[in-house]
């Protein structure tokens, strides 16, 4: 039946193929022959790997793997490099190949749900145009820091996971839109969440919180989007919010506003370059805040933490 659909296809010089449902375990290699294919849909078969003449396929853009047999990234995807789209949900994949990852940095659509994965590699942020990432129902413990430089993501889904934390440079993930992370052990919230700004969606349901940094998210949210003025006059009738933003600190490395999540800080002060000195001491410790561990992490600044016993 797949053979025969596969030779209709090449005598119409098709664009699109659909073998899905096919109990295949193998795709036919004529598959490859259709240069002028652009989706593929290979899902609720059998498959385990696929054929090396799939690399041919210049001009796909949408390949839909879902609900097959997959162990393992099959290697010909490197090749797709002008996939847009991959479906490689209900397989039994355990982790992913970086030297394929490294080949779709044109995908804007992973679906990766109900696999083994564990881990995701840092080679992820090869996805450079990825705006739409699903992990749902797997086994990752973490996701790496380099996830945070996809600068085009806006969707994240990672329920039924087993994450405990969140990494401080999610911060970076700016068009985010819609954050889902249901059913995992998360205990605490990044205040860096409070930097995604075009985020309107944010599912934390099932997890270990036990508090919620709203307050903090909104309050840095209000203070980065108005002036000092704009507040009084907005808030002039609404005395606690404005005596709650009034009391705002600021960072000594950004120079934006926080209530009460910081980093407490050191730096050293030459008093000797300020004011002349008659006594021995000539450097001394200055106390400063910083409102986020991306703002620790940012090169060329003399701040330095304060490990509490």
């Amino acid at each position: 039946m797949a053979d025969s659909l596969v030779l209709r296809a090449l005598r119409g010089n098709a664009r699109h193929l659909d073998l899905g449902g096919k109990k295949l375990r193998r795709v036919p290699k004529a598959v490859g022959r259709l240069q002028a294919l652009t989706r593929l849909q290979l899902r609720n078969n059998l498959i385990t790997e696929l054929p090396a003449e799939l690399q041919a396929l210049d001009n796909l853009t949408d390949l839909n793997l879902g609900n097959n047999s997959l162990e393992a990234l099959p290697e010909v995807l490197k090749h797709l490099t002008q996939l847009k789209k991959l479906h490689l949900f209900g397989n039994k994949l355990g982790n992913l190949s970086p030297s394929v990852l490294e080949g779709l940095g044109n995908l804007v659509f992973l679906n990766l749900n109900d696999n083994k994965l564990t881990t995701l590699p840092a080679e992820m942020d090869r996805l450079l145009e990825l705006k739409y990432l699903y992990v749902n129902n797997n086994q990752l413990g973490s996701i790496p820091n380099k996830l945070c430089l996809l600068q085009h993501l806006c969707e994240l889904h990672l329920a039924n996971n087993n994450l405990r934390l969140l990494p401080h440079d999610i911060g970076y993930l700016t068009n985010l839109k819609k954050l889902s992370l249901p059913r995992n052990q998360i205990e605490e919230l990044p205040e860096e969440l409070s930097k995604l700004c075009n985020l309107k969606v944010l599912d934390v349901a099932g997890n270990l919180l036990t508090i919620f940094p709203t307050k903090e998210i909104t309050a840095r949210y209000i203070m980065d989007e108005m002036t000092s003025n704009t507040i009084n006059s907005i808030f002039k009738h609404y005395s606690e919010v404005k005596k709650i933003l009034e009391n705002a600190s600021k960072c000594a490395v950004c120079g934006k506003s926080f209530l009460n999540t910081w980093l407490e800080c050191v730096t050293f002060v030459d008093l000797t370059r300020k004011i002349r000195m008659t006594s021995s001491t000539r450097v001394i410790p200055v106390r400063a805040f910083l409102c986020s561990y991306s703002c620790f992490n940012e090169p060329g600044h003399h701040y330095y933490g304060i490990a509490t016993p």
